[in-house]
């Protein structure tokens, strides 16, 4: 990380069986947090309660409440009213967000509109009281980027943004404001080009970093100072 003048990372829990290993990581090194929440993904694992949310994410080091939000890639035989277990899940860990006034990792695939209208029924609006947070690894359209950041949302991007046939977006990412983007890995995913493929890890962060400065047509130091900077105003860091 260090060669790659890659500075901190939020390491993401996505079961709470793991939360003791990721917490682990954030305690070892000054420069990782942690997450708590359960995927949206996860099924067969302990379901996280309010109160389960609520206690990990007030430990020392625990920035953000997630990884959650909604997932109907993989449905299956199953129908969008089957998966109100996800939806539920997905309100348990809004609602601790803003019990803590912690943000909130979103993950969302094929469940959009779902997303940001459980999101809205729940407060979330950008007002005092939100919690806000962060629609991680974008991968939706123009109008929901838009409708994320209206409800006070950052958006990050992955990999994918250097990947040939993700023009879209690309074309996301030129009308997402400097002020309210981050990158990430989504690692062990989504390597960027030219290390398509292989397992993902933060010394590749500054690849995407450098396809974004092109989107953007700026230098690579706008991008790296201005996400280093959303990043910790995002989960509330003074950085000495």
């Amino acid at each position: 990380m260090a060669q790659a003048q890659v500075t901190r990372a939020l390491c993401i829990c996505t079961t709470l069986e793991e939360f003791d290993q990721v917490h682990g990581l954030a305690m070892q090194y000054p420069n990782f947090w942690a997450s708590v929440g359960v995927h949206p993904d996860n099924e067969d694992v302990m379901e996280p309660s309010l109160q389960d949310l609520v206690s990990r994410g007030s430990m020392d080091k625990v920035v953000a409440i997630g990884e959650t939000g909604l997932d109907y890639y993989r449905l299956g035989e199953r129908t969008l009213a089957d998966m109100e277990w996800q939806r539920e899940r997905f309100r348990t860990h809004i609602r601790a967000a803003r019990a803590i006034a912690k943000p909130l990792v979103i993950h969302t695939r094929s469940a959009s509109g779902d997303t940001l209208d459980i999101l809205r029924a729940e407060g979330e609006n950008g007002s005092a009281g939100s919690a806000g947070g962060v629609f991680h690894c974008f991968t939706e359209t123009k109008e929901v980027a838009k409708a994320a950041l209206d409800l006070g949302f950052y958006i990050s991007f992955s990999g994918i943004v250097t990947f040939k046939s993700a023009q879209d977006i690309r074309d996301v990412a030129a009308m997402v404001p400097m002020d309210r983007m981050l990158i990430e890995t989504d690692s062990p995913y989504l390597a960027p080009v030219p290390f398509r493929g292989k397992t993902n890890n933060p010394s590749y962060v500054p690849h995407v970093a450098k396809q974004l400065a092109l989107v953007k047509d700026c230098s690579v130091e706008s991008i790296a100072q201005a996400t280093s900077e959303n990043f910790l105003k995002l989960f509330k860091l003074k950085i000495s």
